[in-house]
């Protein structure tokens, strides 16, 4: 027994003589066993409840070990290397908290290791109708055991920590405002415990299972039932729903088991229907991160953050590298030639034969001597680049001017530019989006003949065009 008042000498005391019931019409032969003393079965069953909660919730740690768990689980993944061979990627060493966060409501918001709750309940306590809850004083003969209310209601305040996310502890306070069948008394049922917690802590939503031991009491006038306490032990089970970082709801359903003693053998019990709101504290304070392409890899370290794909890039194979993802490539071994033509198949691309002839030195362009003024016989072949360009809409060009050594460096390569620009100017007015050429003065660097002789160095007098890959 936890607490008892002082009672006069010759009243029957539970340590000294069996406690009798003096509710009418009901008798029991004495007891010797003393009412501190905790019944085998309930000793049984604390053991056991005890103990399967410490043995479940390591249990259900492991179980969630190894999952993706969102900015905060492990996260283990192999990718292919460039040369065929394989590479790792363990975060969990670095960061066992590490726990990409999609969008999936069920994934925001789990539970961290080493968070605390702070909470308060209410509910509804279901007294057994043996609840023994009692003080014997035999200056009240019929005071003995009465029968409770067939409910209270239930409020209380809750702390817990949970060095795991998957288990804590717990301690619990609670009082229950009960009522006495037949009587118009009010006792006040109080309850004080702790107990252990084992949880799935991989979602918003978490269930748990709880099971623990403490005392229950009763509080109220010596002329109604007076004051008591037992030991009681209690399991259950439950869910939380995360509302977000700081505030979670929480459903729990119990059953709270305390000794009957003098009238029969056994346990008694009462279950308990609670509601609460919790405050969570020592959370990390950042933002779950977006991963919208729901890949477990947040987009703000995932490489293609719109298509799903392996760690640690979060990008689909492409085993040749050209950007092309290999369902989609009909040449995953060979990559694409980034060029304008048909560049979505993922297969090297021959020029077609339009521009096989445009592309490389663009002969029969001339200009007036020492200046950027195109002549007008070189009109046709100009003509002819604009009608290719405009067949290929999205092949891109760069047009570079050539001079011989003949003069100054410097003047060469801005008379080079110049006539390049030239080009360039024609083809746009053409209609050609000037988007799509780049221009180049080199001057006399780029030689493809002596500049010893006149035909040579004619030969070095040229615009080339060049097509332009990505």
């Amino acid at each position: 027994m936890l607490s008892r008042r002082a009672i006069p000498p010759g009243v029957i005391t539970s340590e000294l003589a069996p406690v009798t019931d003096h509710s009418p019409n009901m008798q029991s032969p004495p007891v010797t066993r003393r009412r501190g003393d905790l019944h085998p079965a309930l000793r049984s069953m604390l053991g056991m409840t005890v103990g399967a909660g410490l043995l479940l919730a390591p249990t259900l740690a492991h179980a969630g070990k190894g999952k993706t768990e969102g900015p905060k689980a492990s996260l283990e993944a192999s990718a292919s290397t460039d040369d065929g061979g394989s590479a790792s990627a363990d975060a969990s060493a670095s960061n066992e908290n590490a726990r990409p966060k999609g969008e999936r409501w069920i994934d925001r918001f789990p539970p961290d290791p080493m968070m605390l709750e702070l909470g308060v309940w209410g509910g509804v306590l279901f007294p057994s109708p043996q609840l023994e809850l009692f003080e014997a004083d035999r200056s009240l003969p019929q005071q003995g055991r009465k029968q409770y209310g067939i409910l209270a209601p239930d409020v209380g305040v809750r702390l817990g920590f949970y060095p795991l996310r998957h288990f804590g502890i717990e301690a619990e306070g609670g009082v229950m405002p009960a009522s006495l069948r037949d009587s118009g008394g009010k006792p006040i049922i109080w309850a004080g415990r702790g107990h252990l917690v084992g949880q799935i802590g991989l979602w918003r939503l978490t269930p748990f299972i709880v099971a623990g031991a403490g005392a229950m009491g009763v509080a109220s006038p010596r002329a109604d039932v007076g004051s008591e306490a037992d030991i009681a032990i209690h399991f259950g089970a439950g869910l939380k729903f995360f509302i977000n970082y700081w505030l979670l709801l929480r459903l729990d359903i119990r059953d709270n088991l305390t000794n009957r003693v003098g009238v029969g053998e056994g346990v008694t019990h009462s279950p308990e229907i609670l509601l609460g709101l919790s405050v969570t504290l020592n959370r990390k304070s950042e933002k779950p991160v977006r991963d919208r392409d729901h890949d477990g890899i947040p987009d703000n370290e995932d490489q293609c953050p719109t298509e799903p794909g392996p760690a640690p890039t979060g990008c689909p194979p492409d085993e040749d590298q050209d950007e092309i993802p290999d369902e989609q490539d009909k040449c995953p071994t060979e990559p694409e030639t980034k060029n304008g033509f048909d560049d979505d198949d993922g297969c090297p691309d021959v020029v077609p034969s339009e521009f096989a002839d445009l592309a490389g030195i663009l002969k029969g362009i001339n200009f007036d001597s020492d200046k950027d003024v195109i002549k007008k016989d070189s009109k046709p072949i100009l003509d002819r680049a604009v009608e290719v360009l405009q067949l290929y809409p999205q092949v891109r060009v760069e047009i570079s001017g050539h001079t011989d050594s003949n003069g100054g460096y410097e003047h060469n390569v801005d008379l080079s530019q110049r006539r390049a620009e030239a080009v360039k100017r024609y083809l746009v007015e053409a209609g050609i989006d000037e988007s799509r050429i780049e221009t180049r003065g080199a001057g006399p660097n780029e030689p493809i003949d002596t500049n010893d002789t006149s035909a040579g160095r004619a030969e070095n007098r040229r615009i080339e065009v060049k097509i332009l890959t990505h």
